[in-house]
């Protein structure tokens, strides 16, 4: 293979230097006979390639071939203007078309040779050349949605990683491809116009060097190089119109993947109906005007007649192909009832899904203007730099049985959340400080549960400007979406997403991750680590830090739980940073010391872990002021936050996480030393 390649490559070089040597140093005609017919050959071959491509990016090498046989046909047409100018005879593939096409008269022949440079130049060049630059802005403006389209494809999961790899290095080629383009039809233009000066100077420059330099009549001088000329021109605009029609082929192909040729037939030959017009039309005209004379009924007749035969041949074959398929359907169909079920392919869960009812389906549709899956792309991105961890692929799907603005978001196939939206309204709701209200259709908005209207497009820009916070049904979706994602990240992070994080983080550090893993702790266990810290909203993104806390500590303690709390303490910058505003005061509730001495004194270990053993009715006090306070600090617009010392922490958490699912429990060793604290409760119980 290696060897194959080194020849080609060998080759072109070969064949650009053969054009510099040819502009240089003159060539027998012989030779020239033959590099001519090679360049008729190298035009033939790039003109039917392009023809009889499938993909346009199988020619993707073509702006540079047009380079290339553009210096090497220039290179042939001096060679032979040098030849015409200094000996009178370029050999005789020049002289036979001359002949050949004049078929001995000159006015005609000069007639036709006009004529082929006109086509080539104001048809042929300057339609592909508009083409490529339209075909060019056209691309690269298209880029960005079509990788937006693969971004959604991958999300819900209608093609792999590996497929979108793919799509989207095609999509570069497509538009580098394009782009050069562009470009290169300049080279075929320029081709034609130099073409096109080299003629004048043959027929000029030989008039002149048969009369003074051989003694030559005017006469003979005009008629010998005017054959000259008119033959030097054609081999050299011959090949040049070949590639400039392969030029404008490949850039007008509709379809990027298919061949032009199937397709111009089977679009053209589709219709029965249209053959059977033709057909009619042109057995009316051969019948019924004077062109029935002399033999010429004959002509129309035929081609009429074999019109219509094959227009009623594709009907009959469109016929039987329309019973064949219905055929195989039923047989599909009975094949379907009579296979065994794939159980398999039943016991697949999707991490998470969106269904909607069909009313929603509009939001879900690119084709009908809708970004819903445009923004489930970015709800991934978002939790990956907030949180650090990767969210699993989210599947989106209708469901007919859900009511039409209804929708359900579902986790490990289990229904979580739900919500529903009117399709063409706007969700408005008061953030506390609008006085005049605006009339509207009462509901929650689905998140937080806070009360909100549906409004209409015409009431939204009133809303705004009073102070409402106006919404729009994707970005509802997404805004649930996201928050129910976050909940339960935890338990969407399984032990090969771990393994990838590790796997991720060893590239750069190698050291580390050898001394952790196995050695220390398995994937399990950083697993349960990771799988704390994200159920409590603690970014995971320092994996570095991360890990190297586990291998400090884990020589000493393999429970996950404390372990946790050592890494919840090394990230406390992060932590203060979360929930701790710069420069401002921030209120929250201590927890009673006596209670923290209760709770110590009821952990028990096992070797499954540890558990709490308060007595019910001290846990339902510690409860019950646990709520006074938070409601103290939601009354005040602040975040339920309570301190507690780092040895409780994590017990106090396990104790409330059940009844008090936002409640932020920090221990003092998590917070930084800059951060100003102001404590307005303190959770107690009764008698202390």
């Amino acid at each position: 293979m290696r060897q194959i390649q080194f020849k080609g490559d060998l080759f072109v070089g070969l064949y650009l230097l053969l054009a510099v040597i040819f502009f240089i140093i003159p060539i027998p005609s012989l030779l020239l006979d033959a590099l001519i017919t090679f360049n008729l050959f190298v035009a033939l071959a790039i003109l039917f390639n392009c023809l009889y491509a499938t993909d346009t990016l199988d020619m993707s090498s073509f702006p540079t071939i047009l380079l290339f046989t553009t210096i090497f046909r220039i290179s042939l047409n001096v060679s032979s203007t040098r030849l015409i100018l200094s000996t009178g005879n370029p050999g005789v593939v020049v002289e036979t078309f001359g002949n050949f096409v004049g078929g001995g008269n000159l006015v005609i022949g000069a007639i036709i040779f006009i004529v082929l440079v006109i086509v080539q130049m104001i048809v042929i060049n300057k339609g592909s050349e508009r083409v490529s630059e339209v075909t060019a802005r056209f691309t690269l403006d298209a880029m960005p949605g079509k990788q937006m389209a693969i971004d959604a494809d991958l999300n819900t999961g209608a093609i792999t990683d590996q497929e979108a790899m793919i799509r989207r290095e095609k999509i570069q080629q497509e538009s580098a491809f394009f782009g050069s383009m562009d470009g290169a039809t300049k080279y075929v233009k320029g081709d034609a116009t130099a073409g096109l000066i080299i003629t004048v100077i043959n027929l000029v420059g030989g008039i002149i060097m048969g009369v003074m330099m051989q003694g030559m009549e005017l006469s003979e001088a005009l008629n010998r190089y005017t054959i000259l000329t008119i033959g030097d021109g054609l081999v050299s605009q011959i090949p040049s119109m070949l590639i400039s029609l392969a030029t404008g082929i490949l850039v007008t192909k509709a379809s990027k993947s298919s061949n032009i040729g199937d397709i111009m037939i089977s679009q053209l030959f589709q219709v029965p109906k249209v053959l059977y017009m033709v057909g009619g039309t042109l057995c009316f005209l051969g019948v019924f005007t004077p062109l029935r004379s002399e033999g010429r009924i004959l002509i129309y007749l035929g081609i009429g007649l074999a019109s219509i035969v094959i227009g009623r041949l594709i009907e009959h074959s469109q016929e039987v192909e329309s019973i064949e398929e219905e055929v195989k359907e039923e047989e599909v169909q009975a094949d379907e009832i009579r296979r065994h079920e794939n159980v398999n392919a039943l016991l697949q869960v999707d991490p998470i899904e969106l269904e909607f009812g069909y009313g929603i389906i509009p939001l879900a549709d690119v084709n009908q203007g809708g970004d819903l899956l445009d923004r489930v792309v970015m709800i991934r991105r978002q939790i990956a730099l907030e949180l650090g961890a990767v969210v699993p692929i989210i599947r989106l799907r209708d469901n007919i049985q859900l009511n039409p603005n209804q929708y359900i978001i579902k986790i490990k196939g289990i229904q979580i959340s739900e919500g529903e939206i009117l399709f063409d309204h706007y969700m408005a709701m008061n953030p506390g400080y609008v006085e005049e209200e605006i009339t509207g259709i009462p509901t929650f908005e689905p998140s937080f549960h806070l009360p909100a209207i549906w409004i209409t497009e015409a009431q939204r820009e009133r809303a705004e400007s009073m102070g409402y916070t106006v919404v729009d049904p994707p970005s509802i979706i997404a805004t649930h979406l996201t928050e129910i994602i976050k909940e339960h990240l935890d338990e969407l992070l399984t032990r090969q997403d771990v393994q990838n994080l590790i796997n991720n983080v060893k590239e750069n550090n190698t050291t580390l991750v050898d001394e952790l893993v196995p050695k220390l702790l398995g994937a399990g266990e950083i697993q349960k680590v990771l799988q704390n810290l994200l159920a409590e909203g603690i970014s995971i993104r320092d994996l570095v830090t991360i890990f190297e806390t586990l291998a400090d500590y884990a020589a000493s303690t393999r429970d996950t739980d404390v372990l946790t709390e050592y890494v919840r303490q090394r990230l406390k910058r992060a932590i203060s940073n979360t929930y701790f505003s710069d420069g401002d005061m921030t209120t929250v509730v201590t927890l009673d010391p006596k209670i923290e001495q209760d709770i110590m004194n009821s952990v028990k270990q096992t070797e499954q872990g540890t558990y709490i053993t308060l007595d019910p009715a001290e846990t339902k006090n510690i409860l019950n002021s646990v709520e006074t306070e938070m409601k103290k600090l939601e009354n005040q617009g602040k975040a339920p936050i309570i301190i507690t010392s780092p040895i409780v922490r994590m017990y106090f958490k396990k104790l409330t996480r059940d009844y008090f699912k936002d409640l932020i429990v920090i221990s003092y060793n998590e917070i930084e030393s800059d951060v100003e604290l102001q404590s307005i409760g303190v959770v107690t119980v009764n008698g202390n």
